[in-house]
């Protein structure tokens, strides 16, 4: 089945970007000019995705309205004459279909998305995790489309991480089948390092079918006392659960160091400031 519709959980309260986060959802700080929610939807986009649904908690209007036409801006914008920043304020509302569902209780990532499941109906559906961003050639939510097609069965972004890291991430035990593809025996959620099955991490991009939402209403709240996707999927693992290494550079920008990280690192992607900023950085060190 063709894979049309994602699911971008926002809901969460951005504890690690305090105070930053007091009053903006973490969401819609930016890499750079642009909010971490826009590159997951641009993603999102360039993998065929064509309805988006945001699971929000009470009071993050901020990200419904982000993607609405603000006509007020638009006037102004066109008023000045700046067609070109018009033409990118337009765009935006026409990336895809938007639409919102409310997690009532902040009880995890599992909870998150099965939130989503009236909205998202029968068909196979996608979850991009805004905190995960991923530089590559081509969209990696795209590749993970494409290997779910093969396979038909779910999918998960993982990558390979340094030993300080794995006791905060989930962890898969997985054999690869070929290249960057592999089969998945085994997950846990953050586990102590002499217990990790591997350095393999889960990274915020999967592909879901329907069935995942029964397999998070048998979960039982885990790490945290949250209802983890790493459970429900485990249970699936043995009808096949597949990991997809990605190519690229991904930043959690869901720190204040990754989302610094992130920042000079489109700003270098770009030839309109890479320059100065590399002079300004060079300036540094003297």
């Amino acid at each position: 089945m063709k894979v049309r519709t994602a699911v971008i959980p926002v809901a969460g309260f951005g504890t690690r970007m305090l105070p930053a986060s007091r009053s903006v959802p973490k969401p819609m700080l930016p890499v750079l000019d642009t909010p971490v929610v826009h590159l997951a939807v641009l993603e999102a986009v360039e993998a065929g995705i064509e309805h988006i649904i945001f699971v929000v908690s009470k009071g993050q209007d901020a990200v419904r309205a982000y993607f609405e036409h603000l006509p007020e801006l638009e006037r102004g914008i066109e008023a000045k004459g700046d067609t070109k920043l018009l033409e990118r304020m337009l765009a935006i509302p026409k990336l895809a279909q938007f639409s919102c569902v409310e997690q009532k209780r902040q009880l995890g990532l599992g909870d998150a998305i099965l939130s989503a499941a009236d909205a998202t109906g029968e068909e196979p559906f996608v979850v991009l995790l805004p905190d995960d961003v991923i530089w590559s050639e081509a969209s990696t939510t795209g590749a993970m489309v494409t290997l779910f097609a093969e396979r038909g069965r779910p999918v998960i972004a993982v990558r390979e991480v340094p030993d300080e890291r794995v006791s905060s991430l989930g962890i898969v035990d997985a054999a690869e089948v070929a290249d960057r593809v592999y089969t998945i025996s085994g997950m846990v959620e953050k586990p102590p390092l002499d217990e990790a099955p591997s350095n393999l991490a889960i990274i915020g991009r999967y592909v879901l079918v329907t069935d995942i939402f029964e397999a998070l209403r048998q979960t039982q709240p885990g790490a945290g006392g949250e209802v983890q996707i790493t459970d429900a999927l485990a249970s699936m693992i043995p009808g096949g659960v597949y990991a997809y290494r990605f190519p690229g550079t991904h930043v959690d920008v869901g720190r204040p160091l990754g989302l610094l990280q992130a920042s000079v690192t489109e700003a270098l992607r770009r030839p309109d400031m890479a320059s100065e900023l590399q002079e300004w950085l060079r300036g540094l060190n003297r």
